[in-house]
C-alpha cells in the first residue's frame, strides 16, 4: 500500500461553502493506493465534522490523517467536466458549476508541474503559502507521524452550487468561512476547484 514510505493522490479538490455555514471539501482523485475514488469532508455551522467515504480501508486511511465527528460509509459517485462537478455521496448531493481559472490558478502554471508538486518545494513555499491565501498550507503534520504535502498546479473558480444534505438544503454558494478544522490546513475561503497531487509521508519504521 505504502511506496517507499510515501502515498501520493493525484486528482481535485473543491472547497465550497454554503449560506447555512456548511463547507464541503470534496476530493476527487484519479490516481492513489486505493485507486480512483471520490471523498467528502463536512463541516456544519456548529463545528460538526463529518466524513463522507466509499470503502473502510479510505475511512481507515483518512480518519488516521485527518480528525472527524462522524465517519459515514457509502457509495460515492462522481463526474467532473470543464464546467461542472456533480457528487452523488448517498446523504449528499452536489452540483458544483466550475468558471474560469483564477488568478491564483494562472500564477500556478507559471511553476512546472514537477516542481509544483516536489515535497521539498512545498515545504520551502508554506510559510508563502500562508501569507498568499489565508488558512491554507502546503506542508504540516497529517496525525500519526506522518507529514502531508499539497501541491497545486491549477485553480478555478466556483460560482454556483446547488446541494442537498440528509433531505435539507445548506443553502446557496458561500465563502468557506470560518476555517475547516480536519487537518492543519484549510481550503481557500473563495469557493474553488483545484488540481492537486497530495503526498503523505510516513514515519520511518
Amino acid at each position: 500500500m505504502h511506496n517507499g514510505g510515501m502515498d501520493r493522490f493525484e486528482g481535485h479538490i473543491a472547497g465550497i461553502g454554503t449560506a447555512s455555514g456548511t463547507r464541503l471539501v470534496i476530493g476527487r482523485w484519479d490516481t492513489s493506493p486505493f485507486g480512483a475514488f471520490t471523498d467528502v469532508m463536512m463541516e456544519d455551522a456548529a463545528g460538526r465534522r463529518i466524513l463522507l467515504a466509499p470503502t473502510r480501508d479510505v475511512a481507515d486511511y483518512v480518519g488516521a490523517t485527518y480528525v472527524f465527528d462522524e465517519v459515514v460509509l457509502s457509495p460515492i459517485t462522481s463526474t467532473l467536466t470543464r464546467d461542472r462537478l456533480i457528487v452523488d455521496a448517498g446523504d449528499l448531493q452536489v452540483f458544483a458549476e466550475i468558471g474560469a481559472v483564477t488568478l491564483l490558478g494562472r500564477l500556478l502554471g507559471l511553476v512546472p508541474s514537477r516542481l509544483a508538486t516536489h515535497p521539498r518545494w512545498l515545504a520551502l513555499i508554506n510559510p508563502v503559502a500562508s501569507v498568499l491565501v489565508k488558512g491554507v498550507a502546503t506542508a504540516g503534520s497529517a496525525g500519526q507521524g506522518r507529514t502531508e504535502y499539497y501541491g497545486v498546479t491549477s485553480a478555478r473558480a466556483i460560482p454556483g452550487v446547488t446541494a442537498t444534505w440528509r433531505g435539507s438544503d445548506p443553502g446557496t454558494l458561500g465563502p468557506v468561512s470560518p476555517p475547516v478544522r480536519f487537518g492543519f490546513s484549510s481550503a481557500p475561503a473563495r469557493p474553488q476547484l483545484v488540481s492537486v497531487t497530495t503526498t503523505i509521508r510516513h514515519p520511518e519504521p
